[in-house]
């Protein structure tokens, strides 16, 4: 079991939704968290709630972020949430454009960051979280190129356990798939969108999800996960309200 007082953490896309509870509860663990986003008002708000939380305003996409900050704080704890918001319409009424903006961002953040846990390596039994979408399991025809941008996370995040091993680094990487939730601003719009286009009000779309994802139940998870042994880790994970479930 790892024990998270006097670790470091850093958490990218720590300033909302999601990647907000997931800081607050790495901090509440114990752990020193680093939480970096591009919102400097969000984030110094986020660390008023804790000394333990050390605001970081950076352009997650940029590849010297990635490599400067693991530099400077030397994480035993990397958590990768940042990414676009996707744009909600049918394939037909899509750009280019609009349609990659999550591989241009989502994608991107996970290359650059899990490339540099790789290099510099980060410090043995460090863990690596990506945040990617249960999207990257059912689709998500109204989000453009959102699912497949996460279903890429989490394959390149399976890809980066492959080097860690052939390179015999004590690095453990996995994926987190979170089921859709209006707990969060991305979800929100998402939810109002399947509703409309399955002919549900959204309370009627919402009851059928089961029990829901919120900040809360993501920070959970990702502290159940730092904590576990290494060898009881799986390569990824569903989570819905009710916790983490594995998967194949």
């Amino acid at each position: 079991m790892n024990e998270l007082p006097n670790t470091t953490a850093i958490v990218v896309g720590a300033s909302r939704g999601l990647g907000r509870g997931i800081a607050t509860a790495l901090a509440e663990a114990g752990a020193t968290v680093v939480a970096v986003a591009r919102g400097g008002e969000a984030l110094a708000e986020l660390a008023e709630s804790t000394e333990r939380i050390r605001p970081e305003a950076a352009d997650a996409t940029d590849p010297t972020a990635a490599s400067t900050l693991i530099d400077r704080y030397r994480p035993d704890t990397l958590v990768l949430v940042a990414g676009a918001t996707p744009h909600l319409a049918p394939l037909q009424h899509h750009t280019w454009e609009t349609f990659s903006v999550n591989w241009e961002t989502d994608v991107r953040i996970a290359f650059h960051w899990l490339r540099e846990a790789l290099l510099k390596p980060l410090r043995p039994g460090s863990r690596v979280v990506v945040i990617s979408s249960g999207a990257a399991l059912a689709g998500s025809p109204v989000s453009g190129g959102y699912a497949g941008a996460k279903a890429t996370q989490r394959f390149i995040t399976g890809y980066a356990q492959e080097e860690a091993q052939r390179a015999g680094l004590d690095l453990t990487f996995t994926a987190v798939l979170p089921r859709i939730t209006p707990a969060t601003e991305l979800g929100r719009p998402a939810v109002r969108a399947y509703a409309e286009r399955y002919g549900m009000t959204e309370e009627q779309y919402i009851e059928q999800l089961g029990p829901l994802v919120t900040p809360e139940v993501a920070g959970a998870a990702v502290v159940e996960l730092v904590e576990s042994d290494a060898a009881d880790i799986a390569p990824a994970y569903l989570l819905t309200g009710a916790g983490l479930q594995k998967l194949p």
